[in-house]
């Protein structure tokens, strides 16, 4: 599989691939933590253009909020199994006006004026959660995922948080024939 491209060649004309997918709930103690053998991927987006803000440092307008909502939306069309995403509305009730939202938490990158990923966190307690990581289809494969997750860390972090525990969607492709991962 080629970066960007969720789905295995069949093997054959007839058989086509079922796209599978498990959850991997991940915990990760940032009292030992170190992030720096993971900065090159932060220091290549950076040198390729990409600039990394949050929805708090933009002002966390409503038309931040629209623009986060597309940028979801787009970033999660592609997960097996989704369904139809959220009406602005719903989002915005159940994915921001929570206790647990905190605008200094939704890390996003942007190359020029386009929002090319995002990395939505959020404070529970004492552990800090990975909500939602994506990047757009253009620019996946280059590592832009790890350098917002490295930046969602440091506001885990700057909390007060000495958990972070990062769900994540780990997908392979099922040939028939072959299974598992």
């Amino acid at each position: 599989m080629s970066p960007g491209n969720d789905r295995a060649p069949p093997t054959d004309a007839t058989q086509k691939p079922r796209l599978m997918m498990k959850w991997v709930h991940l915990e990760l103690d940032l009292n030992t933590f170190d992030e720096n053998r993971f900065l090159p991927y932060l220091h290549r987006s950076e040198q390729a253009g990409v600039n990394f803000t949050t929805i708090a440092d933009l002002g966390d307008t409503t038309q931040c909020r629209r623009a986060l909502y597309e940028l979801n939306k787009t970033c999660s069309a592609d997960i097996p199994g989704r369904g139809e995403f959220y009406t602005f509305e719903q989002y915005v009730d159940q994915r921001i006006e929570v206790p647990t939202y905190d605008s200094r938490g939704v890390i996003l990158a942007t190359y020029n004026d386009s929002w090319i990923g995002m990395a939505a966190t959020s404070i529970h307690n004492d552990y800090g959660i990975s909500d939602m990581t994506g990047v757009v289809t253009s620019w996946r494969g280059r590592g832009l995922s790890v350098a917002m997750k490295i930046l969602a860390i440091r506001f885990v972090r700057s909390q007060g948080s000495p958990i972070a525990r990062l769900p994540s969607a780990h997908r392979h492709a099922e040939t028939p024939g072959r299974s598992g991962l």
